[in-house]
């Protein structure tokens, strides 16, 4: 499939980096409003860029446009897009309103359009590890999750990071937007497939630090806690922050057993299962078991991991969902991150953000494992 970026920013380099995974993805050109940022990035990674976004949207060589830009365009681009018979992919979240979200998914279907946002990790071989090992009845009923996705303490010298190709991190679009915008859907995309919608929302956010950003005013809350109850009965914890320490874990306790994974943004991660009901003798003995230096037995990997990841180290494929959309639209049918998916995940993010208390209204269809998850 042929496709093109809009937004040449901080981003866009982790995006055209894991390019060479999926030969069956041909970038056509690029495009940003900023003239230097296009031109900039067009020439490190040499790609044609497109003078104007009419000139990108008006090229038939274009069937699915990234949207790569600031949060508060991803409306606008989108939908301009959409409307001009282009499948889209857009960065996270799919709007910062939610009205706007789902008028994009009604346009998409109308137009029988594939729409789908990142975050993509879903389909990571540890996401699909995770839901074969649920699916198996591995921990026994899954009643409660703990997710985390705290940044770590940002707030010394995030004016100094620059991508590859020398575009600097966007700080005050990501602290105006927040980082539960920006982190949440991690974990959300995770715990919807495989417990279905989420029925309920509470909320709780805070601003620890209120001088971020170059106009040092920011009151966009940089810690929240939101606790959502699922289709499934399952109840989930999940905190963001930029203020304690780094944290991207999940822990799911079920009946039988409690399962965990140390961080959602690396496809290499490892699953662990503990039983609830000690049967091994490490786990009878578990401080002797720590003296001699044996760890808790890891679940392998559905499928080993195989794929280039971008300069700044994060093992994470940020293409696949790309890939994943190209492909659904090859087979004639919807996408594994389908457009109702992602409102469903933008709706939730929004509300944890927010601070909202109460139900949700969106929902989706069931998401289908990888093949090769099952």
């Amino acid at each position: 499939m042929r496709i093109a970026f809009v937004g040449c920013g901080y981003v866009a380099d982790f995006y055209i980096q894991s390019l060479s995974n999926h030969r069956e993805l041909e970038l056509v050109g690029v495009y940003d409003r900023e003239e230097e940022r296009r031109m900039r990035f067009s020439v490190h990674y040499r790609a044609r860029a497109y003078g104007a976004l009419e000139e990108l949207l008006s090229d038939p060589e274009v069937e699915l446009v990234v949207n790569l830009t600031n949060p508060r365009s991803h409306y606008e681009i989108s939908k301009a897009s959409l409307e001009r018979g282009k499948h889209v992919y857009s960065e996270k979240p799919l709007s910062m309103h939610i009205e706007q979200a789902r008028e994009l998914v009604e346009i998409a279907e109308k137009n029988r359009l594939l729409l789908a946002s990142a975050p993509c990790n879903l389909l990571s071989e540890t996401a699909q590890t995770v839901w074969k090992v649920l699916r198996e009845g591995r921990i026994g009923r899954a009643r409660l999750a703990y997710a985390h996705m705290d940044a770590g303490l940002m707030f010394r010298n995030y004016k100094e990071w620059y991508s590859k190709s020398g575009a600097q991190w966007p700080f005050d679009d990501e602290f105006e937007t927040g980082c539960t915008l920006e982190h949440v859907g991690y974990y959300l995309g995770w715990l919807t497939a495989f417990f279905g919608p989420g029925l309920r929302v509470s909320s709780f956010g805070a601003v620890l630090n209120d001088t971020k950003g170059s106009s040092a005013d920011c009151a966009t809350p940089d810690y929240t806690v939101g606790n959502i109850e699922f289709a499934s009965g399952l109840v989930a914890r999940i905190t963001c922050g930029l203020y304690g320490p780094r944290d991207h874990s999940l822990k799911i306790f079920g009946d039988d057993g409690v399962l965990s994974v140390h961080d959602c943004w690396d496809y290499h991660a490892q699953v662990f299962v503990e039983n609830r009901k000690p049967k091994t003798w490490w786990e009878k003995h578990p401080r002797r078991a720590r003296i001699l230096g044996l760890g808790r037995p890891n679940v392998p990997l559905v499928h080993k991991p195989k794929f280039v990841y971008c300069s700044n180290g994060s093992r994470t494929d940020w293409c696949r969902g790309i890939a994943e959309q190209a492909e659904a639209v090859a087979e004639k049918r919807e996408s594994r991150l389908s457009g109702r998916w992602s409102l469903h995940v933008n709706e939730l993010a929004l509300a944890i953000s927010n601070g909202y208390n109460g139900p949700i209204r969106s929902t989706f269809e069931p998401v289908k494992p990888m093949a090769w998850g099952l």
